[in-house]
């Protein structure tokens, strides 16, 4: 889509916290809206097509917000674990024909298939209506984009093909009995990068593992059953990894937003999905 991803940690004062969170939810230029540790810093995800998109939240609209105390923003340059991937824990709860019952089969390209068209302004209404609930039909899609329901489906098999567009299942942790959610923030040589950022995509408690800008240049969120689990997976699975130089460990308290639906209280039902 032409979209730059960006990790931003907000410092702010506690009485503001959860009122900037809420707002940053509700923008359709973020995801994973989270409060940390302490409830005085935020993190969450934008992406911009532009630089002056990226520019008017960090330079202008963020800075002016009352009791915001700093904010850093993390360029996403590669992501090794996530997205359509997901959590390791999803389908260790499942049997093997459960797996195989959500697993993605995405439409293969036939025989000498053209370059799909770049996105456009339908598109952009395709991909909002789908981020606000996975399962919208294709009556729904065909009335916000403009187009008929046959080229709805035709153009959303196209951006699958081209993995422009992929469906995930958000599961919120606490439901499988992970209580315990944490960012990485990890300082490793660049000759090691890779290497580091591989191994930590093999772990069952990784659920996100990318290479960033900043003064750290990998950062991972992890999913653990609860704290003594957390301390266990640093001082063994990270702390075998001896090419990582430093470690800033950050819980995550409470997630505002995942993916593209503001979440609220925990559920008490079963998972929605999103995309």
């Amino acid at each position: 889509m032409g979209h730059v991803q960006w990790i931003v940690r907000i410092q702010c004062t506690p009485d503001a916290a959860g009122t900037l969170a809420t707002a940053l939810a509700k923008r359709q230029d973020t995801s994973w809206v989270s409060l940390t540790a302490g409830g005085t810093e935020i993190v969450c995800v934008t992406r911009a097509r532009t630089p002056a998109e990226h520019d008017a939240l960090l330079l202008q609209k963020l800075p002016r917000t009352p009791r915001v105390v700093s904010v850093t923003a993390h360029c996403l340059m590669h992501t090794f674990f996530g997205g359509p991937t997901g959590w390791h824990g999803r389908s260790q709860s499942l049997s093997p024909h459960q797996v195989a019952e959500l697993r993605d089969h995405r439409p293969q390209p036939p025989d000498g298939d053209a370059t799909v068209p770049p996105p456009d302004e339908r598109d952009e209404r395709l991909m909002a209506a789908l981020a606000t609930d996975g399962r919208t039909g294709y009556p729904e899609l065909a009335a916000v984009t403009g187009c008929s329901e046959s080229a709805v489906k035709r153009r959303l098999d196209a951006l699958r093909r081209r993995d422009m567009l992929f469906f995930d299942v958000e599961i919120d942790p606490r439901l499988l009995g992970y209580g315990t959610e944490a960012m990485l923030w990890l300082s490793v040589p660049p000759c090691a990068l890779v290497s580091v950022a591989e191994a930590l995509a093999d772990h069952p408690e990784v659920a996100f593992a990318a290479a960033t800008t900043g003064p750290t240049n990998l950062v991972a969120t992890v999913v653990c059953h609860d704290v003594r689990a957390l301390y266990a997976y640093l001082t063994t699975q990270v702390g075998a990894l001896r090419a990582v130089r430093a470690t800033e460990t950050v819980p995550l308290l409470r997630s505002v937003k995942r993916v593209g639906t503001v979440t609220g209280a925990p559920p008490s039902g079963p998972a929605r999905s999103s995309s």
